[in-house]
């Protein structure tokens, strides 16, 4: 899986002191350029950043008011107008924000579950907008939960595999599914049955 730094996500920073106008006081201006992998194209209209991949595309209203985000020769410049501790703090987050969209739409993001049963065999399938589960301890009645169309969920016997081109999307949907067979007072020692996340967006997690 392509990590942040194998996406040639270059960073450039630049700092362009002016005066202020009072006295000899300066101001520094931060700018920071992300370049795109390639087959990813990025635009801002109307304050709203949107990359364009191969697995689709993502959107991100930009919110911050002491940060700009504008789009020149294939790459995604943030700015500030100076550089003090809120600016890079928000600057960092639009920086992980896109660098999570860039990946979404060039490969997707993807959450690994896993079904497990000692007592009663559980079956899990999708129908049309629904993710069904079927036997859970033994109920008559299938326990569902709606899916979003932005997410893509596939189940291949005990593997259940759920991907989106949004980070968040993908990572709500996965925690739905694991909540979707949680008990309260259960010792998870004891009655293992449920269905549980393995990996985080290509991070085993177990």
């Amino acid at each position: 899986m392509l990590t942040a730094t194998r996406l040639a996500m270059k960073t450039k920073m630049a700092k362009n002191n002016s005066k202020t106008g009072k006295g000899n006081g300066e101001s520094a201006r931060m700018t920071e350029e992300l370049e795109l992998p390639a087959g990813v194209t990025a635009a801002v209209t109307v304050g709203v950043l949107t990359l364009n991949g191969p697995k689709g595309e993502a959107s991100r209203e930009i919110k911050e008011r002491n940060a700009f985000v504008t789009v020149e020769g294939g790459k995604v410049i943030i700015s500030a107008a100076k550089a003090g501790k809120r600016e890079k703090k928000t600057m960092g987050s639009l920086r992980a924000h896109v660098l999570n969209m860039a990946r979404g739409v060039s490969e997707g993001h993807v959450y690994k579950l896993k079904v497990c049963f000692t007592h009663f065999p559980i079956t899990v399938l999708v129908s049309g907008s629904q993710l069904l589960v079927k036997n859970f301890l033994g109920e008559k009645t299938p326990r569902k939960m709606s899916l979003s169309k932005d997410v893509k969920v596939k189940v291949e016997g005990a593997d259940i595999v759920v991907e989106s081109v949004s980070k968040e999307a993908a990572g709500q949907t996965a925690a739905a599914i694991e909540q979707i067979t949680k008990r309260a007072n259960f010792d998870t020692r004891v009655f293992a049955d449920g269905i549980y996340i393995t990996v985080k967006d290509g991070k085993d997690f177990k």
